[in-house]
């Protein structure tokens, strides 16, 4: 891959350059990375497990940093950690430990790290930040029930699962939790008071359909739950059509800065564990949300660096 590091739009390296991901936002538009599944298959990685990319955590550390390096080259300022899948329970049914998937979990920050260190060194110029993937618990059920949220569990429930994770993740000192591809309101309750008192900040992000979350609740609602410690939110791992009304809706309910990743725009076959249809995602849609209010703004699944690249240089 070629890098884009001789654009110098998409970098500031100033003596004034932010310090933080929420400074940034505050001041202007942050590129996020893209898919991190997709640019493991493409480089030629199998994927059909349970564990999805959590796997290579264990097996190939050096495939995900690569994948990281890749988007920083082209052009993102955050990379997102390969974390969504790794839970505790996930890599207990694969016979890992607790200590070992502790291990894991941390490995994530740094291999991110280590991409942003390398990104440097070819002179990508930063700052470059690292989110802390904390994906829903229907990821760890790997059955597509996070594209529906309603699992039976109570909120109290839901904070136990996440807490010992986060606690974890943010250990390893991540600049930002990614509290992403969330179904359900509920689930979002859960994950913001497992966040608390962890002294890491974090975005929260749904997973939508239409004006809802993908468990029906109103998006007003939804995003109406966003506390102190979220410095951005907004949906992710969606239709690219669904995302114009969801920030504004972010923008207005909440006063924050809004993140949006959405997918390429095809379909997601549980079943066939395959996507279908065609990609719908284009840069020039960028415009339209900056203007809305986003101001953390990449790609999901099927995303891939040629896309960020256009991101970036839609949001110079």
């Amino acid at each position: 891959m070629s890098s884009h590091t001789d654009r110098d739009t998409t970098r500031d390296s100033s003596p004034a350059a932010p310090r933080t991901l929420a400074e940034a936002l505050a001041t202007g538009t942050v590129v996020l990375d893209g898919g991190m599944s997709n640019q493991l298959e493409s480089a030629g990685h199998d994927l059909s497990d349970e564990l999805w990319s959590a796997r290579l955590l264990a097996e190939r550390p050096e495939a995900i940093t690569e994948a990281h390096l890749a988007y920083f080259e082209a052009g993102a300022n955050v990379a997102i950690t390969s974390s969504y899948q790794a839970t505790f329970e996930g890599f207990a049914r694969r016979g890992i430990s607790r200590g070992r998937a502790a291990e894991l979990l941390g490995l994530s920050v740094e291999l991110a790290r280590e991409a942003a260190r390398q990104a440097e060194a070819k002179g990508v110029r930063g700052p470059l930040w690292v989110a802390a993937s904390v994906g829903p618990y229907g990821a760890m059920l790997a059955d597509g029930s996070e594209y529906r949220g309603r699992y039976g569990l109570s909120v109290a429930e839901l904070e136990a699962f996440h807490r010992p994770r986060l606690e974890v993740l943010a250990a390893a000192g991540p600049d930002v939790l990614a509290l992403e591809t969330v179904p359900d309101a509920d689930e979002a309750r859960a994950l913001l008071r497992a966040v608390r008192g962890l002294g890491v900040p974090a975005w929260l992000s749904y997973s939508v359909a239409g004006g809802r979350t993908r468990a029906g609740q109103p998006l007003e609602e939804a995003f109406a739950l966003a506390a102190d410690e979220v410095i951005a939110v907004g949906v992710n791992c969606c239709a690219p059509d669904d995302v114009d009304a969801a920030v504004e809706t972010a923008a207005r309910v909440t006063g924050k800065p809004v993140v949006v990743y959405p997918n390429s725009g095809e379909t997601w076959d549980a079943e066939a564990r395959a996507w279908t249809g065609r990609s719908t995602f284009t840069p020039e849609q960028v415009g339209g949300w900056e203007r809305a209010g986003a101001r953390l703004i990449g790609g999901c699944c099927r995303v891939g660096p040629t896309a960020i690249t256009g991101i970036a240089e839609a949001v110079g």
